[in-house]
């Protein structure tokens, strides 16, 4: 999946550093790992964790940046790709994933103290929030509960990943569409999303690589299989299952 519809951004800004502000009661609804920890865990996450609004087209992590922080995505759309990952910015630009809402990423990045090999950019105007890498670790060699997420992350993302190498290789518009869409329901990785995905046919473009126009026609004949109703901005899942396993007649 390829072609981001946005211009190159030069470089990711210091977003949560110089821009952001402690959480509110409202996005710590949205922070699925918090009812995992105890007292004194839950006040060390709380007093860390920061929280920032980022632009349609803005980069929050950058190919060939340290790891600062784990970030999670409150509310919003993100797509993780490699876009301009070599020095030139001449290499094959790929979507490999989008991130919906409710969905931490980026803690195999961080385990490993590496740099970003992806970039991660909004496709709209987005709430993003993190928590240092330190508060990260120390919560790691902390809390059995924060183990059990993370390692729940892990696992579901390699699952995410091998999916998103058979969308590549599908060749079906529709078939792509559909697995793509179910990506962004997944119940685990990104428990904000509900039944109803706010996702433009535009955005939806940007992550599979189709125009506009044929992200339209391939809503159209999932919603003519009975898979998914198309709402006023968004997409509501009507069978996951056969979504995650469509294929045209």
């Amino acid at each position: 999946m390829s072609h981001t519809g946005f211009p190159s951004t030069s470089r990711a800004r210091a977003v949560l550093p110089s821009r952001s502000r402690a959480a509110l009661p409202d996005d710590l609804q949205h922070i699925p790992w918090l009812a995992a920890l105890d007292a004194e865990e839950r006040a060390r996450a709380l007093a860390d964790l920061r929280v920032v609004q980022v632009d349609a087209g803005e980069l929050i992590c950058r190919v060939g940046r340290p790891v600062t922080y784990w970030f999670g995505l409150v509310d919003g759309l993100l797509k993780m790709s490699n876009d301009s990952a070599s020095p030139t910015g001449t290499g094959i630009p790929i979507t490999f994933t989008g991130l919906s809402s409710g969905g931490w990423f980026g803690e195999g990045t961080v385990l490993k103290n590496e740099v970003y090999r992806y970039n991660i950019q909004a496709l709209r105007k987005s709430v993003v929030a993190g928590i240092p890498a330190e508060t990260f670790h120390w919560l790691l060699g902390r809390s059995i509960g924060f183990n059990r997420f993370v390692m729940n992350q892990l696992n579901e993302r390699l699952g995410q990943f091998i999916a998103a190498r058979e969308i590549d290789r599908l060749s079906q518009p529709d078939a792509r569409v559909a697995r793509s869409l179910a990506a962004l329901f997944h119940p685990v990785l990104y428990p904000g999303v509900g039944e109803v995905l706010r996702i433009t046919q535009q955005e939806m473009g940007y992550l599979v690589g189709l125009s506009r126009q044929r992200v339209n026609e391939a809503l159209a004949a999932l919603q003519a299989a009975g898979v998914i109703s198309v709402e006023y901005g968004g997409v509501r899942v009507l069978d996951l299952e056969r979504l995650r396993s469509y294929r045209p007649a």
